[in-house]
């Protein structure tokens, strides 16, 4: 199948553009960047999937090159912002899949939303999920990872590493991680401190908040994420009947970008269940 060409636009929405491309054909899948991203962070996964289906990426409100009028982005507009984009392309039933921030993104458009989602993948995120209220989240274990994450970040910072790609990435794949610098530095306007605490604030949802939208659930755990801790996805798993999760080895925060064959892979095999029993 020849997949559609690629179109770009720009969605008035309540105090922002939203920037957003639309490639391929087939059932609509809706990529959410993370902190370190846009737009621009899901090519190899477009590349990928546009020949069976509707690839979406947007540029969330206050990363360029969206915009927004007020200093600050609040993230508590982001699944409206969603939501408003999906209205716009006049789209049906969508798979939504978020990366790290954009967890927070399509959690929330999942609970307000439900029937209007045929699948969710949230990618080294529980999004708008207090890890506090998982149950089987071992405090041990949480403690563990943060030691070493906090080591491993300021490895990262003292070698001009971003901690979103990792150790590995910039020396294994050095290329890779220099686009993924460039792409983040597109927000270099943003104060992503402030945005950090309004996240953390947002993190009110429960797992029996997923499981009552009954969307099937994919969950994708890179093993060295140092920025949210694997063990809240594994604890996210068990605590949503029917969710599944896949756990990538040696790949950092941003499984999509620095094991793109794996992680598309999994998505792809996650999206033909769907396609199978939609």
């Amino acid at each position: 199948m020849t997949p559609r060409g690629r179109t770009t636009g720009r969605l008035n929405v309540e105090g922002a553009q939203l920037h957003y491309e639309v490639s391929g054909q087939g059932p609509a899948i809706v990529f959410a960047h993370g902190l370190g991203g846009n737009h621009m962070s899901w090519w190899q996964q477009v590349g990928h999937l546009r020949a069976a289906y509707t690839c979406v990426t947007f540029a969330h409100r206050g990363f360029a090159p969206s915009s927004v009028e007020q200093p600050h982005p609040d993230p508590h507009r982001y699944a409206d912002d969603v939501a408003a984009l999906i209205d716009h392309l006049g789209l049906d039933r969508v798979c939504l899949v978020g990366q790290s921030m954009g967890g927070w993104t399509v959690v929330e458009y999942c609970v307000r939303h439900p029937r209007r989602v045929r699948g969710l993948v949230l990618s080294a995120t529980v999004g708008s999920v207090d890890p506090d209220r998982i149950a089987g989240l071992e405090p041990a274990a949480l403690a563990a990872w943060q030691r070493s994450a906090e080591t491993a970040v300021a490895q990262c910072r003292s070698q001009q590493v971003h901690p979103a790609a990792g150790l590995r990435m910039a020396r294994e794949q050095p290329a890779l991680h220099l686009l993924y610098q460039h792409i983040d530095e597109q927000a270099r306007d943003l104060d992503k401190d402030v945005l950090r605490g309004r996240l953390r604030a947002m993190r009110v949802r429960t797992p029996a908040d997923i499981a009552a939208t009954g969307i099937p659930l994919l969950l994708v755990s890179p093993r060295e994420d140092i920025v949210i801790p694997p063990p809240a996805l594994h604890a996210l798993a068990r605590a949503v009947p029917g969710s599944r999760l896949i756990e990538l080895e040696q790949a950092g925060h941003s499984p999509y970008f620095e094991r793109a064959q794996a992680f598309n892979r999994c998505l792809g095999e996650f999206l033909q269940d769907l396609d199978r029993h939609s």
